[in-house]
């Protein structure tokens, strides 16, 4: 099964600093049968203004995972953790028994677009925890570079769920394949371009939500960019 959601579909809102995009049920936008895929609890594509972010706020028992597209984020949080994370850059902060943080664009001129997507965690109450890589883009061209894992693939940022986080360019005409295990889900998100997914068509903006499908083609027919998860069936 593969369920597409047109980027036109998403819940779009604009608060003037922010212009945000959000794929699950989340803060204003209340759809109770859209509340996750598998493990995967939230999925924001974020536009935020020059000079603008979120302050501090509190999280608790939840894999939060950045990946900044494009301009620069500043992150700062109460475990005494401060960075700046740069376009291909990943991000992930285990919120465990509770964190304070902020995310706010430090550019007088630029804006920020990134990617944060929460992912239900195996453990309840671990320590909090914060992480951030650099991904150089060749490392990605024309393969799924896996960049989060639960710490069982190397080279990536570890989060506790037994899920794994790929990011691809692929050159117009490449494919790559993508194989899963039994009782997984699958979720594609198209940043760039346009691909098909086992032959269905997706454009930029547009995600793919797939079940009992282990075996993926993923097929480019321009220069494309995509993120694809490979989660547990959990529930929330």
């Amino acid at each position: 099964m593969i369920k597409i959601i047109k980027s036109h579909e998403r819940h779009h809102a604009n608060f003037g600093w922010l212009d945000t995009r959000w794929h699950f049920l989340f803060d204003t936008y209340h759809d109770p049968s859209n509340s996750n895929w598998g493990a995967l609890r939230v999925f924001n594509d974020d536009v935020i203004e020059p000079g603008q972010g979120f302050g501090m706020h509190p999280h608790r028992d939840m894999e939060i995972v950045t990946y900044v597209l494009s301009g620069e984020l500043e992150h700062q949080d109460s475990t005494g953790n401060r960075g700046v994370i740069h376009p291909g850059e990943m991000q992930v902060m285990s919120a465990g028994t509770g964190i304070l943080h902020s995310e706010y664009n430090p550019s007088r001129e630029k804006p920020l677009h990134l990617l944060q997507l929460w992912i239900l965690p195996r453990t309840r109450g671990l320590k909090p925890r914060w992480e951030q890589r650099q991904f150089a883009p060749a490392e990605r061209l024309g393969k799924l570079l896996a960049v989060v894992s639960s710490g069982e693939l190397a080279g990536t940022l570890a989060i506790d769920q037994e899920a794994q986080i790929y990011v691809s360019e692929l050159p117009a005409g490449s494919e790559v394949k993508h194989q899963s295990r039994q009782h997984r889900k699958v979720y594609v998100f198209v940043i760039e371009g346009d691909l098909a997914v086992n032959g269905t068509q997706l454009a930029a903006g547009d995600q793919a939500r797939i079940a009992d499908e282990p075996k993926l083609s993923i097929q480019s027919t321009k220069d494309s960019e995509l993120i694809l998860l490979d989660l547990p069936d959990v529930q929330r």
